[in-house]
């Protein structure tokens, strides 16, 4: 029986994708939920699982094509077998490829490089990109050694090289939402800051006893989350969208969190963030840390949001103006926290303070909500009782 493999129903906003690579030749067999391709999207990068276990007998479209949904990639047929091959000697036996993300497959498969080959430093001896980084600085000639999207320096010798790469999709999606953001929306940034020492005093008392109790380190982000939700509630202007000539006041506190990936910027998106405990928050926000960092992402975990938090302040960043997350009217951007002097009833003291930044659209956010709302969330970390007891 003759089984079309398809290209799976994408989320609304994703219409197309690219094929990146095969893992199935014409010919072989393939069991039943064994990854055949996989497929960039401007999002993520899926794994397509055989539905049936038989031979890949045709494929239909190649590495690099663009596909949309409901096009026919291969012809898998599940009543054949594949032709038998001869076992290779001992000498030629080699040790089993070890599992990779999307990210790191295609990164090994552009260098041609073994990965059985390449010891890994991931959980359970997995082979990460700074592992694949790291065999080329020994094998390859030091100009080619880089990174996707990173320039190769000059040479001693005085020469000027450069590298032409092309746009991942990803890549070519954020800078088109971006500029679409900047374009469409009346973009404004209020700043403040707070002193981040009752929050650090409180996560330092409490730490080791959360982690414990519920197995995920206490970080900051999950007291950002609820100061910010606690601030929505009072402003809803910024947990609202334009749509047309119409205002979408959201009820419900969808935060995404940007987060780095090896393929660039993703904002996956905690849900329901008002009805979770901070427990959940962290949980949440340390899988999607783990499985940006693989490709494991999904369309679904990458949709919607109502309000965006960036922390620049884990690259080092002290101050900046985030760009909005069309078509949220609101972002907070996080900074790294310094210990300087400031005043405290008369007197001068040291105090690790956070520059805090919110930008928003003038549109529907007046200046004074906006000053406002970065006003709450300042006093609620500055108090995180009150982020406890609901005041």
């Amino acid at each position: 029986m003759q089984v079309e493999i398809k290209v799976p129903a994408l989320s609304e906003s994703v219409t197309e994708g690219t094929l990146l690579t095969w893992h199935k030749q014409e010919g072989e067999s393939v069991a039943q939920g064994e990854n055949l391709i996989d497929l960039e999207t401007d999002k993520v990068v899926l794994e397509l699982p055989a539905p049936q276990a038989g031979v890949l007998r045709r494929i239909v479209k190649q590495n690099g094509e663009v596909v949309r949904p409901g096009e026919v990639l291969a012809l898998l047929d599940t009543e054949a077998t594949a032709a038998p091959v001869s076992p290779p000697s001992y000498s030629q036996a080699r040790a089993p490829e070890p599992a990779l993300s999307p990210s790191v497959r295609k990164l090994v498969a552009e260098h041609e490089l073994d990965a059985a080959q390449i010891p890994g430093s991931g959980r359970g001896g997995r082979v990460t990109k700074e592992d694949v980084l790291a065999q080329l600085e020994k094998t390859a000639p030091p100009a080619f050694v880089r990174a996707p999207e990173r320039i190769p320096a000059p040479a001693s010798s005085g020469e000027r090289p450069e590298q032409r790469v092309p746009m991942t999709r990803l890549r070519a999606r954020v800078a088109e939402r971006l500029v679409q953001a900047q374009q469409t929306a009346a973009i404004l940034t209020t700043f403040n800051e707070v002193n981040m020492q009752p929050v650090m005093e409180l996560r330092n008392r409490h730490k080791e006893k959360f982690e414990k109790e519920h197995g995920v380190k206490l970080g900051f982000m999950s007291f950002f989350v609820k100061a910010a939700v606690d601030a929505l509630k009072k402003f809803p202007a910024l947990n609202a969208s334009i749509d047309g000539a119409d205002i979408i006041y959201h009820g419900y506190f969808d935060i995404g969190i940007a987060v780095g990936s090896p393929r660039g910027l993703v904002v996956p998106v905690v849900r329901d963030a008002d009805a979770l405990s901070f427990a959940d928050i962290e949980k949440r926000i340390a899988d999607f840390g783990a499985r940006a960092r693989d490709g494991k992402l999904t369309i679904e975990e990458l949709s919607g949001g109502t309000f965006t938090i960036s922390n620049g302040g884990v690259f080092g960043s002290m101050m900046s103006t985030p760009i909005l997350n069309p078509p949220q009217s609101g972002i907070l951007g996080m900074h790294k926290t310094y210990d300087r002097p400031v005043a405290e009833n008369g007197q001068v003291v040291i105090r690790p303070m956070m520059y805090l930044a919110l930008s928003y659209d003038h549109r529907i956010v007046d200046g004074r909500e906006a000053v406002l709302f970065l006003v709450a969330v300042r006093e609620s970390l500055e108090d995180p009782a009150r982020l406890l007891l609901g005041v």
